[in-house]
C-alpha cells in the first residue's frame, strides 16, 4: 500500500500543478485522473496492474498532508497503513486511509472525498485526441541540457519547440533580448512547423519524475509527457501557451 501512495503522491504533488485527484477503480481497471486549477496540466494515468484496495470511485483531496503523514517516522517500519471502506448508498466504497505506527500509539487518518464531492470539486477534461508530429525518448544528456538552457534563461518562463531538418530543437528567447537554443533531440521524424510555446518550469517537474519517459508534441498545440513508474502508467498532457 505505501508503496503505491508514494508512487502517486511523487508523480502528482512533485509536478507543483496537482494537489487533488479522482480514482476510480472496478475489476477492468484503476484510473486517476487530475487537472491542474489553471488547466495547464490534465493528467490521466493507469495502474499496470488492476489493484483491489482502489476500488471504487472517490477523490483524495489535499495531497500535501497526505505526504506529510506518509513521511513520518513513525510509519517508517512495521506500520499499519490500510484503506477502511464504508457503505454509501448500498455501495461499498473507500472512505479513509488509517496509519498505525508497530507501537499502535501513534494513529493518524486521511479522508477521501466522496464521488459525489469529488465529481463536483474536480471538473476532469475529456481529451479528443490529437496528431502527433514527434515521438520521442528523452535522454538523461538531453535533460540537463534542458536544465542548463532554463537555468542560463531564467527569465522566460516558457520555450519553443520547432524541428529544422530532423532537428527538434528547443528556443528560448527573441532577437530583442537575451536567447538560446540547441537540439533536444537529433534525428526524430515528422516535424513541427508553428513555433508553439511550451511552460518550460512544467515540462522540467515532469521530466525529473522517475520512471521511463516518453514525449510527444503536436501542431494542434497539445504536448504529451507519459511516465511509467513500473507500477502505474501516467500521462501528463500540457496544452500550449496561448
Amino acid at each position: 500500500m505505501k508503496d503505491f501512495l508514494t508512487d502517486i503522491i511523487h508523480h502528482t504533488l512533485a509536478t507543483g500543478a496537482i494537489d487533488i485527484i479522482k480514482i476510480t477503480g472496478d475489476d477492468n481497471e484503476t484510473k486517476i485522473e487530475s487537472v491542474s486549477e489553471d488547466r495547464k496540466l490534465i493528467l490521466n494515468a493507469k495502474f499496470n496492474e488492476v489493484n483491489p484496495d482502489f476500488a471504487g470511485v472517490f477523490g483524495m483531496p489535499n495531497l500535501s498532508k497526505l505526504n506529510t503523514i506518509l513521511n513520518i517516522p513513525e510509519y517508517a517500519k512495521d506500520a499499519t497503513i490500510e484503506i477502511k471502506r464504508e457503505q454509501r448508498n448500498g455501495v461499498n466504497t473507500p472512505a479513509s486511509i488509517h496509519f498505525e505506527n508497530a507501537g499502535g500509539d501513534f494513529k493518524n487518518d486521511y479522508r477521501f472525498m466522496t464521488t459525489e464531492v469529488i465529481n463536483e470539486k474536480l471538473k476532469t477534461v475529456k481529451f479528443r485526441g490529437a496528431n502527433w508530429n514527434i515521438t520521442m525518448e528523452p535522454s538523461v544528456a538531453n535533460i540537463q541540457r534542458l536544465k542548463f538552457q532554463a537555468q542560463a534563461n531564467s527569465e522566460e518562463k516558457s520555450f519553443v519547440a520547432k524541428t529544422e531538418g530532423t532537428n527538434l530543437k528547443f528556443f528560448f528567447g527573441d532577437v530583442s533580448t537575451h536567447a538560446g537554443n540547441f537540439v533536444f533531440q537529433s534525428e526524430v521524424t515528422g516535424t513541427l512547423t508553428k513555433g508553439w510555446s511550451w511552460p518550460v518550469g512544467l515540462f522540467i517537474s515532469i521530466l525529473n519524475l522517475q520512471g521511463d519517459k516518453n514525449i510527444q508534441f503536436s501542431d494542434d498545440g497539445v504536448a504529451k509527457i507519459t511516465v511509467d513508474s513500473g507500477l502505474i502508467k501516467y500521462e501528463y498532457l500540457i496544452p500550449a501557451n496561448s
